[in-house]
């Protein structure tokens, strides 16, 4: 053991040595896709993602899954949601009297099989760390400490203010959730200065039920809103929060004299949620006090727009988020990209990054992005597919983007809307029958892939009840 321990080291000095960069990755959770100033937000504050959008370049057609698990999953194993049999959050939405039943995940963990991208960046000599929120299963056999990430704190619940962590952190228990996550993030990469590291940040900010330091929502009750945006105080204060740790980490990687040696990302995990799916209010702790009973921002955290809907649709404000990626010398500062990418690219693209070898049994259904971030090139017709076959905000979906062009499939009816994206990013004008050939050859293109992954569908049930249709039941799998 002690011999390959030493090995081991000896291949990480050397990786390190080859100029392979560290990566941080930071995610928030439920931030939309206008909700900052780099992308043209003109009521939260976000100074240092600013700052590092300056540094960096700003991705304008960056995707996820509409909801959070449906992410994790894809970039752990570098498959769509559809293929790996993960499309909604753990364990799921049900609605026992709808028309139709939708299917199952056909696990409600990620998968053993799967190599993760932890697993990869360990293979390579990266010493790897996971921290916050993981959203895979809580079963101690399915936790990031032992699906490749060597030091690990999954957040287990508590809220942002009593935060629960599994295994237990022994940091300063008084801190809210997001600075605890930033102290965990920092020790990690001290740590491990001398070596090449993967640091995986996953914040449970900005997800409901919303809540915040009462200063910073006092700030945003006190400033001017924007007419034409939600102006949500409990929200832009949480925006401001995972804003605080980004500055940090910012702060910490310049310290450490590891700037120019860093790969620096930051990503969210779905589009913003404009309501709550059950309708019910969605501040909570101290953001209660900030709005009156039935107050519209009770219920509302944020707009996409101009994009359309928000979480747990299909439409671009369910799956349109922001991306950045700092990394000096490589990525030309203050740029932004054109390119379309997706939470399946990040596998691939840290594969090309450590030069490392993808699993011969593990279908990657993303590419990397290295020639978009290096190069500016990239593939102006790349498909980007999204399924989602259960209800949420919407019906049961399933889409496609090719370039400029997207479809989106209702799983009930097999109605299919067409839109230009160039032309209409709202995706309020449906083309389908002015472009017959166009929705028939996309159309296709999404029938291929659905076959392909083995995607799953709703199916009819037996015990439709129309005066019920619309209650939220406990979903089967569901450990009581």
């Amino acid at each position: 053991m002690k011999i390959l321990t030493i090995i081991i080291t000896a291949f990480a000095v050397s990786c390190f040595a080859q100029g392979r960069p560290n990566v941080v990755l930071i995610m928030a959770d439920d931030l939309g896709g206008r909700d900052l100033a780099a992308y043209g937000n003109r009521f939260n504050e976000s100074p240092h993602i600013d700052k590092l959008a300056k540094q960096g370049m700003v991705f304008n057609h960056a995707y996820a899954a509409p909801v959070c698990s449906a992410t994790r999953a894809s970039i752990q194993s570098g498959q769509y949601p559809a293929r790996i049999g993960i499309f909604d959050f753990i364990p799921g939405h049900w609605r026992p009297y709808e028309k139709v039943i939708v299917p199952k995940h056909r696990t409600q963990y990620l998968p053993e099989k799967i190599i993760t991208l932890g697993d990869v960046m360990q293979n390579a000599g990266y010493k790897t760390g996971y921290f916050g929120k993981w959203h895979l299963n809580n079963g101690r056999e399915n936790l990031p400490g032992v699906r490749g990430y060597d030091t690990a704190h999954m957040y287990a619940g508590g809220g942002f203010y009593a935060p629960k962590f599994i295994p237990a952190y022994e940091g300063d228990g008084e801190k809210r959730l997001s600075d605890q996550l930033t102290d965990m993030s920092i020790d990690f990469m001290k740590e491990n200065k001398e070596q090449p590291f993967f640091l995986f940040l996953s914040h449970y900010d900005v997800h409901v039920q919303l809540d915040a330091d009462k200063d910073l929502i006092d700030k945003y009750l006190n400033k001017e809103r924007d007419p034409d945006y939600t102006s949500n105080a409990v929200y832009a204060a949480m925006i401001e929060h995972v804003d605080d740790s980004v500055g940090d980490l910012m702060e910490a990687v310049d310290e450490l004299g590891l700037a120019d040696s860093t790969l620096f990302i930051f990503y969210s995990d779905n589009g913003g949620v404009d309501n709550r799916f059950d309708n019910n209010p969605l501040v909570a702790g101290k953001g209660k006090a900030a709005y009156p009973e039935g107050h519209p921002l009770t219920y509302k955290a944020t707009s996409n727009a101009p994009l359309r809907a928000g979480k747990g649709t299909l439409y671009e404000g369910g799956v349109r988020v922001p991306l950045i990626v700092r990394w000096p010398g490589q990525v030309p500062a203050g740029s932004t990209s054109e390119a379309l990418v997706s939470s399946v690219d990040f596998y691939p693209t840290f594969l090309e990054l450590i030069q490392g070898k993808a699993p011969k049994k593990q279908v990657l259904d993303g590419v990397s992005m290295i020639p978009a971030l290096t190069e500016k090139r990239f593939d102006s017709e790349r498909e980007v597919f999204t399924h989602y076959p259960v209800f949420h905000h919407d019906q049961p979906m399933s889409a496609l983007r090719k370039g400029d062009w997207k479809i989106v499939e209702n799983l009930m009816s097999g109605e299919v809307e067409v839109f230009n994206l160039k032309y209409d990013v709202n995706e309020m004008t449906d083309l389908k029958y002015s472009y017959p050939e166009k929705t028939a050859e996309m159309k296709a293109a999404l029938s291929r892939w659905q076959n392909d992954t083995d995607a799953q569908y709703p199916v009819p049930n037996p015990d439709f009840d129309p005066a019920r249709r619309y209650e939220w039941g406990t979903h089967p799998d569901r450990k009581l």
